[in-house]
């Protein structure tokens, strides 16, 4: 069976350096024990890094027992739909690499809200 993503074809992976995923596989694929919904593949900022650690999620400190490296800005990253609603809200969410966004984020935010914020660099 066939992930798709928030445009209806097949979902691309998101990165694998840093190997990102619920799964740590470089997609953004979920499944019912993903309680946090990593959905969102975005090219993180260092505005959003701020943010997200301000919220109690430090993204950039290594934790490699989790095999997590630490994020920097410029990264890109499977992040849970609703932290990038909340930084939407706060006017720095991160640019969304529609390819790799897995299509069940439709489910917590429309098409056209991440069309508007959809990272305009080259592919991966």
């Amino acid at each position: 069976m066939t992930t798709l993503n928030v445009l209806g074809t097949e979902l691309v992976p998101c990165s694998y350096d840093p190997l990102t995923g619920y799964f740590r596989d470089g997609c953004c694929t979920t499944d019912e024990t993903d309680q946090g919904s990593h959905l969102v593949c975005v090219r993180v900022t260092q505005a959003f890094l701020e943010f997200s650690a301000g919220r109690g999620n430090d993204l950039v400190t290594p934790r490699p027992a989790h095999r997590f490296a630490g994020l920097k800005a410029g990264d890109r990253w499977c992040l849970c739909a609703n932290r990038w609603i909340e930084a939407l809200q706060a006017g720095i969410a991160p640019p969304v690499v529609l390819e790799s966004t897995h299509q069940k984020t439709l489910e917590f935010v429309g098409l056209s809200e991440l069309e508007k914020n959809r990272f305009q660099g080259v592919a991966q």
